[in-house]
């Protein structure tokens, strides 16, 4: 078999046939058939190989590993093997094998680790990059491409293709954090502290969490903690101290600060991860912008001649004396890098040309000397991370410490944020280990959750004091707000029955159905509703029955304060209400509501013009009324409507002049009505309800005289369809009996009675079915009349003597049933010619008697079938039926007695079988009475007696017998002929001749119970009841809780339907108004610190659940902060300085409040409180809290105590934050006075801080603590213009240099003088934010100053080391910062190098310390903007600086007499050196300036993230606990074009543009790139590995972003993000190259193309896609800004671009005549144009439009004049495309 063929198979899913190919192949290799060397050429065999673990049955995992051991020693196999991902494969899997199989793992790793020398200089460490590029990607030169395996350091080992698991991993968003190195000092450092934080010294532990939280996480990058996580599990393991007594809960709550503050930390890491600004290809420890690539680079060496500005090293060293920092408590410096002498590098001025590992690897041991690979197994994932937190902090939730409680979902709250970045709602379906395992502990973590909810539900109760109960209350609320929101992000409702933790069910039902809850927070209960319904249909169900309860009870009470309102009612408005109401009546048993609704019932029917659909529905609701099941709701019922009977017929009316009041009885003088009462009401087995229905009947019987004839006349006819029924309770004794029997009596000669004649008669025959013997004696009188006076009564039979009238009373009474039963399925065999021909038979007065029975009886035997009754009733039988019986009857008709049996049975069976018949039958009186005669003549013959009754009980029960009469529910679309069937009353109060089925045992009326007493019986829906039913009563929970005396006002309720006091103190604590109210007024009146204290732990459990809630500045904190109730309660702690330990740790307290109001208020934040709270500071100058920031030399630390020291430490945190919070919200004060007095405030608060800065002489920890806090709040002034300029006391230019000084002695102890320092992440927290200080200072000064001396400031002294001479430093201090580790710093030093070089002697100064340094300032800064391996920002900043140095103008020859020169370049192989023009031509050309900048160009990348974690979804913009600003917060005021400037620059850095006066014109050459297809550009690595590295189980193969264009193919993995921005300075620096060097720079631009693709990277459909995402912002205001800021971005590139063709154009207008560059150009600028700003739009954007526009209108106008006839018809055509837009927008050109 062919070798590639059993390659293959080794990936079969069967497991016999992997097997089999395996041995196979070892099989040959061992009798040499094959040898390794045809292996190595099989692609498929390693991948295959290392799939072979991943399928579920891996069976001879040793041979398996043996083979590939056997393999790895050929180099070749080693080298794909590592290109896969073998090592890190390898490195996971040992952990699921055995023992046995570990050592052969072992070596496969240790085998891969050594590879030969000799190996191909060109092979790749990523199994990626072997592809070809793609054809508009050309091949970099080929010293920027690193060869060999070690090339990378072993963080950065390639991206796992093959993951140890079989499925890929689909839950997590985000996984490790980029791998950092660490020096051995700062690997001690962290050491030491992990170490402290597991001592049994409580003190020790305390220190070190201040001191991690103050200095070390201020330092270090927060993933640090992931990456080695001792300390972070040191921290977990504390947080079980909070159920210690002797005061460890403390240190619990320390580890909690601790915590969260690494989450916050986290979270701004993650965002700065995902800024494409910073996205830096290199994250190692010797990366390019590290100075330890460097280190053998000279300190004050003499100025080297050779710049090498293309060489892959030529950044300069640190500068910086060495000093011994004194050792103590093991957070010493790198000695390494502290104390190296670089002097004696200085015999060697050029750089050597060693890669950057290189030196790195053999020049610093010190650096990496530790098992990376192990340690990178061993770091925490962020989702791990996440989801410790959540299994180690939740169940101290539970410790009954309110502080405990609230700092600890604090906490939770900040790991949410996380999680909702690191973890996705794929969880719940992945099947990988990984994801199994995360899912276990999510639904523990929920388990929990709802565990405590239930903990702290259960605790609220009587037996507990109140400030328990409120502190559980409080718990309850924040810790299910909290589970809601987390349920939120990580479980989509669809998947909610995936989790069936019983605890989480039972939360979520209590909190569907906590009323107070769910008025507070509408959008959580909703979402609790959602997940119920999910995970639970049983308890949804009771929910959605208790909620249609309260809706009820809420229509209930509406329903009474409408209904006694004076105005006219809207009477359907009050059914629709009191129907609504029924359903919730058997729990209040509210009868005012029941007596209501029957007197509008009345009111309804009493007016003959009433709309007949209101009657209809009022009688409804009635009859549901006197029909309900429960029995006290019914008697009720009844009692009202006897009350009204009573009270519109009783006596004490006939004096009254109103005779319509007896219509107020309409309402019950209906069929419906009259059936319910008689047939459910008499029959009542309690006598609550029969007595009192007795009662209504009887005063209707009774009542003619009462009622007028109109009342009276409805009466009767709606008592005629239920006299069947009421008849039954017809009787000779009581009342109603005998007004019964009345109304089958005929009481005059003329035959008049109450009721009409045929009913009369029928109501006297139905009497003889009576059971009771005296009465249908009574009926046998009252039929002797009807006997008597029939019309023709002589000539008819029977003549009426004493025995027939005495057989009367028992005539029908007969024994025996008849079964009424026709057969309707059978298929009849007769014809119908045979019907007709028995009819014809049986009709014919020719044929015998005989023979006319016998067709009777045939035809009875036929009508079995009621197919054919059709067919006799259309011949006429009925009426021939009654001929004969009418001839039997008469005197002569003794003959025809033989056929009336037949005849009886055929009418039986067709009446039986046909209702419209037995209707019409039922209303002839005569057929009555025949059929009664016959009965009586024949009585002594059985079968005609059965078949009479029968037919009589048929008739007479008619209208009984139609159930769908009765009720609206039956329905009326079926066909077939109902049974005859009678109601459970008659069937039981009549001797009935027939077997039948009875109806209605129950009322078709009566309503279901909403609510079974089982569910009423549980305490939550009582409870839920309960409350809906006073909050509907008061209307709202606002009038409810101000009532002052709430038992007297409810003595009108049920027992059950009264509140507790429990129950009003959790409405008071659930309605956050209240609360908040409450809990001021308590601060106000407070007379100890406990009172406020418990005060403010409330206060800040409200400020949560709005965030919670998301609700934030819109809720009811919000709201209250609006209100100056809180001014009040704040006041004296703002104007009155503590006096007392107790006091400051109070002061801690109320500021720690204050400082989350404001953060979660800051947007939208009241003016005048703000004001109010500035001239609270302002006004005790300097007893003020301002003051307290520098404390008198009698209240230094030495003379404190340990507790004192403590608590003025958290003191000063909280006031940094208060302070730095007011600097941010005081931006929003726009009037004179808020602008005055937040002036006043920010120069205060600097000189504040400027006496600290002194004060910082480290008598602790060095001082960091107070320094870092110092420098932060340093940070937070600076950034605001004008801060040093509002001081009547201190000149600010005092201020300005007194910053200045302080701050170089800061940069000087911490950087320079500690030999920079740029590897150890020591001291970073402080540099940070001393350099931003320095950056934002040198805006002052440019802004403020008005000489340019103020540069001579930044020049630090001399260098007083001992190993060499006097130097001054000078701006030297800057490069150092340059090339720091961090990009952050880099960033902002340039940022100050760029801010100086905007003047002349800035640029000379600048390029004076940089003597020393290889390259000079030029080569530095240029090498530093072509560095593919560093972010964008950094790059920016050396564009900026290098456009600066390009103002001054440049000699054109090489003098040595200028004081400015330019860049200066000596080659050492001549002995020559440039200066000047020539020296800028070398410079560019040696370091390929164009050709990079093309490349830059080609792969921008335009979106707003470098991943998508979909994060702006979440919750919190802010990353920041109190005033903890990260710097990544205070970098982002750099980052976006300035609202008021001028141009569209960006401020980061002070830049200047040459303006062009007459360039000469250069020679042009025609362009002949290509455009490329696409301008994004994301290295896929840079997603792959911030999102997965170090996760085995996944692998990213998204874009990054959905709404990026498609990636370009991919560069080397050295490359960098490059964004718009940095091409905006490029283009500044392109535009003063075209100035300074017109014909050169003009032939490059045309040899690179560079215009074309500069101009390709336009996008007005982005642009557009912006904008229209900005009108119509769906995400959090989070990613709104960031949208925004990428829209400033691309409207300042458009500007870039615009600036720098017009340039072009000046200098040779053929440099933009080509079509490829015109056409897109044209057409994106004039999308642009159409743009309209005022919608949607604010101030800046608008600003920066308009300043876009005008660019592009300049450019436009050039192109025109100076290149008219070849641009006209491309403009004049793109114009076309857009002209209509652009005359309906040329209004809102307003600029």
């Amino acid at each position: 078999m062919e070798l590639s063929a059993l390659v293959r198979k080794l990936g079969h899913e069967l497991t016999e046939i992997r097997e089999r190919s395996l041995k196979t192949i070892l099989f040959k290799l061992d009798h040499n058939l094959i040898s390794y060397a045809d292996l190595l050429h099989e692609k498929a065999l390693f991948r295959n190989l290392l799939e072979w673990f991943n399928f579920p049955v891996v069976p001879i995992k040793e041979e398996v590993l043996n083979f590939v051991n056997s393999l790895i020693k050929h180099p070749p196999a080693a080298q794909k093997m590592i290109g896969i991902g073998a090592v890190e494969f390898f490195s996971q899997l040992r952990s699921d094998v055995d023992p046995n199989l570990q050592a052969i793992i072992d070596g496969i790793v240790d085998g891969l680790f050594f590879l030969p020398s000799e190996l191909p200089s060109t092979s790749s460490v990523c199994y990626q990059a072997q592809s070809q590029p793609s054809v508009d990607q050309p091949v970099l030169p080929q010293e920027e491409l690193f060869t060999g395996y070690f090339c990378q350091s072993r963080s950065h080992l390639p991206q796992l293709e093959i993951s140890p698991k079989r499925t890929v991993v689909k839950c997590l968003k985000f996984s490790t954090f980029p791998w950092l190195t660490l020096t051995s000092t700062d690997r001690h450092v962290l050491s030491s502290n992990e170490s402290s934080l597991r001592s049994n010294n409580q003190s020790l532990i305390w220190s070190t969490c201040e001191l991690l939280q103050d200095v070390i996480m201020q330092d270090f990058p927060a993933e640090i903690f992931l990456q080695r996580p001792k300390i972070v599990q040191s921290l977990l393991s504390l947080l079980n101290l909070a159920f210690g007594g002797d005061g460890r809960h403390q240190l619990a709550l320390q580890a909690v600060s601790c915590l969260q503050q690494l989450c916050i930390f986290l979270r701004s890491r993650l965002n700065f991860h995902r800024d494409p600004s910073f996205s830096s290809s290199e994250q190692g420890t010797a990366s390019q912008n590290s100075s330890i690539s460097y280190c053998q680079e000279a300190r004050g060496a003499p100025r080297s001649q050779n710049p090498s500005p293309g060489s892959s090293s030529p950044r300069p060293s640190v500068i910086g004396r060495t000093v011994q920092r004194p050792r103590g408590d093991g957070q010493d410096w790198d000695a390494v890098s502290s104390s190296g002498n670089s002097t004696q590098a200085n015999a060697n001025s050029r750089i050597s040309l060693h890669s950057p590992f290189e030196v790195g690897h053999f020049d610093l041991p010190d650096i990496e000397n530790e098992d990376t690979l192990e340690l990178q197994m061993k770091q925490l994932s962020l989702p791990q991370f996440c989801v410790s937190i959540l299994e180690n902090a939740i169940p101290l939730l539970r410790t009954g410490s309110r502080r405990v409680t609230m700092e600890v979902l604090e906490l939770l709250v900040e790991d949410m944020s996380l999680i909702g970045d690191a973890i996705s709602e794929n969880v719940w379906e992945d099947d990988s280990l990984f994801a199994l395992e995360l899912k276990d502990k999510l639904l523990l973590v929920l388990g929990l959750l709802g565990e405590t909810i239930l903990y702290h539900k259960s605790n609220i109760s009587a037996e507990q004091p109140k400030v328990m109960l409120v502190h559980h209350r409080m718990a309850f609320i924040s810790i299910s707000l909290f589970t809601v929101r987390l349920l939120q992000i990580l479980l989509p409702v669809e998947k909610a029955s995936k989790v069936t933790q019983k605890s989480l069910l039972n939360a979520l039902f209590l909190l569907s159905l906590d009323m107070s809850f769910s008025l507070e927070y509408p959008s959580v209960h909703e979402s609790v509703a959602a997940y119920l319904e999910q995970m639970s249909t049983e308890n949804y169900s009771i929910y959605k029955q208790v909620s249609e309860a309260a809706y009820s009870i809420e229509c209930t009470c509406s329903f009474m304060v409408e209904v006694h309102k004076e105005r006219d009612k809207n009477l359907p408005e009050l059914l629709e209400l009191a129907d609504q109401a029924l359903s919730s009546l058997p729990f209040h048993l509210h009868f005012p509501l029941l007596q209501e609704c029957i007197h509008m019932c009345s009111n309804i029917w009493k007016s003959a013009e009433m709309n007949s659909l209101l009657q209809v529905e009022s009688q409804k609701l009635l009859l549901r009324l006197l029909s309900h099941p429960l029995l006290n709701i019914k008697a009720e019922a009844y009692r009202c409507c006897l009350e009204v009977v009573k009270d519109c017929l009783g006596i004490h009316n006939v004096a009254k002049p109103m005779p319509s009041i007896c219509q107020g009885v309409h309402f019950l003088l209906h069929p419906k009505v009259l059936y319910e009462i008689c047939t459910f009401g008499l029959q009542e087995d309690k006598n609550e309800v029969n007595s009192t229905a007795k009662a209504i009947l009887i005063h209707l019987l009774q009542g003619r005289l009462m009622m007028e004839v109109l009342t009276w006349n409805k009466f009767i006819e709606a008592l005629c369809p239920v006299i069947p029924v009421l008849q039954g309770y017809a009787d000779t004794r009581d009342t109603l009996g005998k007004c019964i029997l009345s109304l089958s009596e005929t009481t005059s000669d003329k035959g008049e009675g109450i009721l009409p004649g045929t009913p009369r008669l029928q109501a006297a025959l139905r009497l003889l079915f009576s059971k009771k013997q005296l009465v249908r004696s009574v009926a046998a009188k009252h039929l002797a009349f009807h006997l008597l006076s029939e019309e023709g009564a002589n000539l008819k039979r029977p003549c009426l003597d004493g025995n027939v009238l005495s057989s009367i009373s028992n005539l029908f009474v007969i024994e025996g049933a008849m079964e009424l039963k026709l057969d309707d399925k059978m298929n009849s065999i007769i014809k119908a010619e045979t019907v007709e021909k028995l009819y014809d038979i049986l009709t014919s007065d020719a044929v015998d008697l005989v023979l006319r029975k016998s067709a009777a009886e045939q035809l009875v035997v036929i009508l079995e079938d009621t197919k054919m009754h059709d067919i006799v009733k259309k011949l006429g039988v009925i009426e021939k039926i009654l001929a004969y019986l009418n001839e039997c009857v008469h005197v002569d008709g003794k003959l025809m007695e033989s056929i009336v049996v037949p005849c009886l049975t055929l009418l039986r069976k067709i009446v039986c079988a046909d209702p419209v018949v037995r209707l019409s039958l039922a209303q002839q009186p005569s057929l009555l009475l025949l059929l009664f005669r016959v009965s009586l003549i024949i009585q002594s013959d059985r079968a005609v007696l059965t078949e009479t009754t029968v037919l009589l009980c048929l008739l007479l029960f008619d209208e009984v017998a139609r159930a769908e009469t009765w009720a609206d529910s039956i329905s009326s679309n079926n066909t077939e002929v109902p049974a005859f069937s009678l109601p459970v009353a008659v069937v039981r109060r009549y001797h009935l001749p027939v077997r039948i089925t009875a109806h209605h045992v129950v009322s078709p009326n009566t309503v279901v119970v909403p609510l079974s007493s089982e569910c009423l019986a549980m305490k939550p829906v009582s409870d839920m009841l309960k409350t809906a039913w006073n909050l509907s009563w008061y209307h709202g929970i606002e009038n409810l809780l101000q009532l002052i005396n709430y038992e007297k006002e409810a003595e009108i309720f049920l027992d059950s339907l009264k509140l507790s006091s429990e129950d009003i103190l959790i409405l008071k604590i659930t309605h956050t108004n209240y609360g908040l109210q409450d809990c001021l007024t308590l601060i106000v009146q407070a007379a100890s610190h406990r009172d406020v204290r418990t005060a403010l732990t409330r206060l800040g459990f409200y400020v949560l659940n709005d965030r919670l809630a998301l609700k934030c500045s819109s809720g009811p904190c919000g709201t209250t902060l609006k209100s100056f109730v809180w001014q009040k309660a704040m006041n004296r702690f703002l104007q009155v300085l503590p006096a007392s330990v107790e006091d400051e740790k109070l002061l801690v307290d109320v500021l720690r409040f204050l400082n989350k109001l404001l953060r979660e208020q800051k947007s939208n934040l009241n003016s005048d409180h703000l004001k109010w709270i500035l001239k609270s500071l302002l006004k005790n100058q300097p007893k003020s809290l301002m003051g307290l920031l520098v404390r008198p030399e009698s209240q230094v630390q030495d003379e404190m105590d340990e507790t004192q020291a403590a608590v003025r430490q958290r003191l000063d945190k909280e006031l940094i934050r208060l302070f730095n919070m007011l600097l941010v919200c005081s931006v929003s004060l726009t009037d004179r006075e808020g602008l005055e007095l937040a002036g006043l405030f920010r120069t205060e608060l600097a000189l504040k801080l400027l006496q600290c800065l002194r004060l910082t002489d480290a008598p602790h920890f060095y001082g960091l603590p107070s320094l870092e806090r110092t420098l932060q709040g340093m940070v937070h002034v600076t950034a605001l213009p004008g801060w040093s300029t509002y001081s009547a006391a201190v000149e600010p230019v005092t201020i300005r240099k007194k910053y200045l000084t302080g701050l170089l002695e800061v940069i000087s102890s911490f950087y320079v003088e500690w030999g920079g320092n740029a590897m150890s992440f020591m001291g970073k927290g402080v540099t940070k934010s001393t350099v931003l200080c320095l950056l934002q200072l040198s805006h002052e000064m440019m802004a403020q100053a008005k000489d340019t001396d103020w540069i001579s400031l930044w020049s630090l002294p001399y260098d007083n080391s001992e190993e060499q001479v006097q130097s001054h430093l000078g701006l030297a201090w800057l490069v150092p910062l340059w090339v720091d580790r961090d990009p952050e710093v880099r960033f902002t030093a340039l940022g100050i190098g760029s801010a100086l070089t905007s003047l002349e002697i800035g640029c000379i100064a600048l390029a004076e310390s940089c003597q020393n340094i290889s390259g000079g300032l030029w080569g530095t800064v240029i090498n530093i903007l072509l560095d593919q391996s560093e972010c964008s920002m950094v790059r920016r900043e050396a564009a900026f600086i290098l456009q600066n140095l390009l103002v001054i103008p440049i000699p054109t020859e090489d003098t040595k007499d200028c004081i400015w020169q330019g860049p200066c370049v000596h080659d050492e192989e001549s002995g020559l050196s440039q200066t000047g023009i020539p020296a800028l031509k070398a410079l560019l050309y040696h370091c390929q300036f164009y050709e990079h900048v093309n490349q830059m160009v080609k792969h921008c990348y335009l979106g707003c993230y470098m991943f998508d974690l979909n994060s702006y979804k979440e919750d919190k913009l802010s990353i920041e606990k109190g005033g903890i600003t990260d710097f990544d917060d205070s970098l982002n005021l750099w980052k976006a074009p300035p609202s008021q400037s001028k141009s569209s620059h960006s401020h980061s850095t002070s830049e200047t543009m040459i303006l062009s006066a007459s360039p000469s014109l250069g020679s042009v050459t025609e362009l002949q790139a290509t455009v490329p297809s696409s301008a994004s550009f994301i290295p896929e690595t840079v997603v792959d590995r911030l999102t997965a590295q170090g996760q085995s189980d996944t692998t990213i193969t998204e874009s990054p972003s959905q709404h990026d264009p498609p990636m370009s193919a991919a560069l080397s993995k050295q490359r960098a993000v490059i964004t718009p921005a940095l091409l905006s300075a490029v283009c500044s620096l392109l535009h003063n190259l075209l100035v300074v060097m017109p014909k050169d720079t003009g032939i490059a631009l045309q040899q690179t193309h560079l215009l074309t693709t500069l101009s390709s990277l336009v996008s007005a459909n982005l642009v557009e896609r912006c904008i229209l995402e900005l009108k119509a912002p769906l995400g959090h205001r989070c990613h709104i800004e960031h949208v925004k800021a990428q829209v400033l971005l691309l409207l300042q590139y458009l500007s870039s671009v615009s600036r720098l063709l017009k340039s072009c154009l000046l200098v040779d207008s053929d440099l933009l005549s080509q079509d490829e560059l015109l056409k897109p150009l044209l057409g994106n600028t004039f999308r642009i144009l159409t743009i309209r700003p005022k919608d949607g739009l604010d101030t800046e954007l608008t600003s920066v439009l308009h300043e876009t526009w005008v660019d592009s209108f300049s450019l436009l106008a050039t192109l025109l004049w100076k290149s008219g006839q070849i641009s006209f018809p491309s403009v004049t055509a793109a114009l076309a495309n857009h002209c209509a837009a652009i005359i309906v927008y040329s209004s809102s050109l307003s600029f």
